[in-house]
């Protein structure tokens, strides 16, 4: 039998027998270093894996949008967007090593085993060599470990539990979305100067790796600067009404209501929190008030004016001045009539890092991509200098906190920036106990 003439009871490289009912992707062997998938004729492949159906479907298909404008620009077709700002020049608009990207879709339907079943078609038997999208965590984190296993890259879309780059982080996947930890590091001094240091706070949190993870996040961050968290209830990522949940929160004692929701889930616990007038209450003294950790642009429009005052966090947001954003805003605007969501950033930046990290390290080998990847610092794509830092592939940038606007001019008005966190503050160190546990492990190319 060939060297190359794999089948499923073979070992890959990092070690792991290659996942249990997944067939094996083409291993081509012409070169000296044979990796999953490598693009012989003159285009290569690329899948996006977004929620297409689902709770999380307004992010999936901003998402997608995105994508096929980073396609576009790496082709050479429109402005360049931000391959104009990019402080990297490997991108040359020709594609990417001289081959002309091409794209396949799938719909996570933010389910793991279906997030996983669709990646698992785009590598087997639409040959692509990346991985791109999702807007879950728990999708993450399985797609995640399937590219591992399969030997391509995976390039995360909008995933902000610790999990993704701490116990569950793997050498073939990269993220530059931020996390949990960040957003609460960049929260609690700005809610404790516009809601004081006395304060008790109930929790709703979306029972998944993404909630537990933002909550104990949230939690932690509010105490140290003087909280209570007086509750915290689990709510199924499925339900559509949040009646039952916010009726006890009244009797609690609570002034406070964090809401460790996103997506369609926000929007309704949201709008149901503002129905049973909680906004309008007085408890301990203090009004009633409502933080949503994780805010999005989608998410805002969606609760319409329930959105005013509230405080949140966001990874990016399109009124950014930088140069790299307004270039973005510019192409996204012009293709689609409206401005994109932080996760169409996200994905966009996320393709051009893989196409940027290929020409860099000249080839599309996932082992060279990786190397190329860490440690990677670059600007130019907003949020100011960003580093893809070595340890776990976690992206370090600036984090904005927003504010619901009081006064909206347009449905795409809805926030504000309150503050640009600087990157300092919202550092960790690799061994931090939240993102504990879990091996980097080596690059798998597939061979």
């Amino acid at each position: 039998m060939s060297k190359f003439n794999l089948n499923r009871r073979t070992l890959i490289k990092s070690g792991a027998a290659f996942g249990a009912g997944l067939a094996m992707p083409t291993i081509f062997t012409s070169s000296a270093f044979a990796y999953t998938n490598e693009p012989k004729g003159g285009t290569v492949t690329l899948g996006f894996n977004v929620p297409q159906t689902g709770p999380y479907a307004d992010e999936g298909m901003d998402e997608l949008r995105a994508q096929e404008l980073a396609v576009q620009h790496l082709n050479g077709e429109g402005d360049g967007g931000m391959m104009n700002t990019f402080s990297s020049k490997a991108l040359k608009g020709n594609g990417i090593l001289g081959k002309k990207v091409q794209f396949v879709t799938g719909d996570t339907q933010t389910k793991s085993d279906a997030a996983r079943a669709s990646a698992k078609s785009m590598i087997e038997k639409d040959g692509a060599v990346m991985i791109n999208g999702g807007s879950s965590s728990g999708v993450a984190v399985a797609v995640q470990g399937l590219c591992q296993e399969a030997g391509v890259i995976f390039m995360a879309g909008l995933t902000h539990s610790n999990d993704t780059t701490g116990k569950d982080k793997k050498a073939n996947g990269f993220r530059h979305f931020f996390n949990a930890y960040m957003s609460a590091a960049a929260l609690a001094p700005v809610l404790k100067a516009a809601y004081g240091d006395d304060r008790r706070a109930y929790h709703l949190t979306a029972d998944y790796t993404w909630g537990w993870t933002q909550q104990e996040s949230i939690a932690a961050a509010t105490e140290a600067v003087g909280w209570e968290t007086v509750n915290n209830v689990l709510t199924p990522l499925a339900s559509t009404d949040f009646s039952s949940y916010i009726a006890p929160v009244l009797n609690s004692g609570a002034d406070v209501l964090v809401l460790n929701h996103y997506g369609g889930n926000m929007v309704n616990s949201l709008t149901n929190a503002v129905q049973f007038g909680l906004r309008d209450k007085m408890v301990n003294g203090k009004q009633f008030e409502i933080v949503v950790p994780l805010y999005s642009e989608l998410m805002a429009a969606g609760a319409g004016e329930n959105v005013r005052g509230v405080i949140g966090s966001m990874n990016w947001n399109w009124q950014l001045q930088d140069e790299g954003s307004k270039a973005f805003v510019k192409s996204f605007g012009e293709k689609y009539g409206r401005p994109p969501s932080n996760s169409a950033h996200t994905c966009y930046v996320q393709t051009l890092l893989y196409a940027d990290a290929c020409e860099r390290a000249g080839t599309f080998n996932p082992c060279g991509v990786v190397e190329a990847l860490e440690g990677f610092e670059f600007d130019g794509m907003g949020n100011g200098p960003t580093l893809y830092r070595a340890d776990d592939h976690q992206c370090f940038k600036d984090v904005l906190v927003m504010k619901g606007k009081e006064n909206p001019t347009n449905e795409y008005d809805t926030l504000e920036i309150v503050e640009v966190t600087p990157r300092a503050q919202v550092e960790y160190a690799p061994d931090h106990p939240m993102f504990a546990g879990g091996d980097l492990g080596q690059c798998n190319s597939g061979a």
